[in-house]
C-alpha cells in the first residue's frame, strides 16, 4: 500500500451491448459478481492498492451506479461521478470531461476490468520514464482475447484493436497512466476514442510500456463474467481461511 497514489479514472459509461440481455435495464458496473455488484469489488481492490481518489466516468444508466456507490466511503475510497451528458463521449471524450477532477496525471482503468497487478510499480515506471502516457501490456498469445499489441525489446511497436500487424502476442491489460496535457487535443464534449490517444502518443514517442505477468479478469463477455466470479470467490475464501 502507498499513500501517494495517483487518482484513478474508471471508464464505465458504455452501453455494454455485448452483455445484453443482462444490461438492458442496468449498467455493466452493477452486474452481479460473487454476490455483489462488480463495481464494489473493483473499488475495494483499488483501496487495497492504496488508491484514495476515484473518478467514475459514467454514461448509460450512470445514475444507478452513483446511487449504489455514493461517495465511495463504504468501499474505502473517495468517489466523484462525472457524466458524459446527452451524447456518449467514448473513452477519451469521457476522460477529457473528467479532467478537472483528475489533476496533472492519473491512472485509467476500464470499467469492466479486475486487475491484480502492482499499481505502485506501474506508477513508478510512468514517473521514471518522464513521458506522458503508459500502457500496461500482458503476454496474451490470443488466449483471453485478441492480442492487440506488438511488444518487442520492452517497448510497444504497434497498438491497434483490429488489424493484422504480424507478431502481436501482447494485449492492452486494461490499466494505463496519462498526463492530463496528453488530452489537450481531444475535442471537448465530442466522442473520441482512447485508442487514438495511445496511438498518437506512440507515434510521438510519448508512450512507455509496463509489462505485467498476472492475467486480467473482465466482465465484458459472458465467459469473462463467469471466470471473474470464480476468481473473486476463490480469492475471498483464501483470504478468510
Amino acid at each position: 500500500m502507498f499513500n501517494d497514489s495517483l487518482p484513478v479514472a474508471i471508464l464505465a459509461g458504455g452501453l455494454a451491448t455485448r452483455m445484453r440481455p443482462l444490461t438492458e435495464t442496468f449498467p455493466k458496473a452493477l452486474l452481479e459478481v460473487a454476490g455483489e455488484p462488480f463495481v464494489a469489488h473493483q473499488l475495494r481492490s483499488l483501496a487495497r492498492q492504496g488508491v484514495q481518489e476515484v473518478v467514475l466516468c459514467l454514461g448509460y444508466r450512470g445514475e444507478m451506479v452513483e446511487e449504489f456507490v455514493g461517495d465511495g466511503a463504504a468501499f474505502g475510497v473517495d468517489v466523484t461521478c462525472v457524466y458524459d451528458g446527452e451524447v456518449l463521449l467514448g473513452t477519451a471524450g469521457a476522460l477529457r470531461r473528467a479532467l478537472p477532477h483528475l489533476g496533472e496525471a492519473f491512472f485509467v482503468l476500464y470499467g469492466d476490468s479486475y486487475l491484480t497487478c502492482d499499481f505502485r510499480a506501474v506508477q513508478r515506471t510512468f514517473e521514471d520514464s518522464g513521458l506522458d502516457a503508459l500502457m500496461t501490456v500482458y503476454r496474451n498469445d490470443g488466449r483471453f482475447d485478441s492480442s492487440n499489441v506488438l511488444f518487442e525489446e520492452n517497448r510497444i511497436v504497434a497498438y491497434e484493436k483490429s488489424g493484422d500487424t504480424p507478431g502481436k502476442r501482447h494485449i492492452d491489460y486494461g490499466l494505463g497512466v496519462l498526463s492530463a496535457k496528453l488530452l489537450d487535443a481531444v475535442p471537448a464534449d465530442q466522442p473520441h476514442d482512447l485508442e487514438l490517444v495511445y496511438q498518437e502518443a506512440l507515434a510521438e514517442g510519448r508512450l512507455v510500456a509496463h509489462e505485467v505477468h498476472e492475467r486480467f479478469f473482465e466482465i465484458g463477455s459472458f465467459d469473462g463474467l463467469e471466470e471473474t466470479d470464480t476468481f473473486i470467490r476463490t480469492q475471498r475464501n483464501r483470504e478468510a481461511a
